[in-house]
């Protein structure tokens, strides 16, 4: 399997000012092109979401809203998670529970996510083929696929290496 890192797509941290800076670039450019309303909250979110090293659950994301006055009530954070999620901004990781910032928001793609065991990072990868793969299969069993969230477990480079 090749790097993700070598497709553009992000490794875990993409939280450094120029990735971040880009993902934000990208997503507000998309929202813009779409005509969807990135509100405060929902823009706030988005950022909460790119400066964290892994996904973060709703609740964490409704406690850093609350410490900046966006509201207490779990509403305020499932409402903006699920707006980013359905508009290709975020992407829910069902395996932790969480959330995470989409790598790359400027446009619709077919992503896989690599989840650490050790430390929770999420990696975001390309996953066309695997898609592909798993439509022709599907289609094959008479079964029409309307979504699929690929998603594998293992270790990261650092904690991989960190065990060696």
């Amino acid at each position: 399997m090749s790097d993700p890192t070598e497709s553009g797509f992000c490794c875990p941290d993409h939280s450094g000012p120029q990735s971040a800076t880009r993902i934000l670039s990208q997503a507000q450019a998309r929202a813009a092109r779409m005509r969807l309303r990135l509100t405060p909250v929902r823009l706030r979110t988005l950022e909460i979401l790119i400066a964290a090293h892994g996904a973060l659950g709703a609740y964490d994301v409704l406690e850093k809203l609350a410490a900046e006055g966006y509201g207490t009530q779990p509403p305020v954070a499932y409402r903006a998670l699920n707006w980013l999620v359905e508009h290709g901004f975020a992407h829910r990781i069902r395996r932790l529970n969480a959330f995470t910032a989409c790598a790359h928001p400027a446009d619709d793609h077919a992503a896989a996510f690599f989840i650490c065991d050790r430390c929770d990072s999420v990696t975001e990868a390309p996953a066309v083929a695997v898609t592909a793969a798993l439509t022709d299969a599907a289609q094959a069993a008479g079964f029409a696929m309307e979504r699929a969230t690929i998603e594998a477990v293992g270790q990261c480079r650092a904690c991989d290496g960190a065990g060696a």
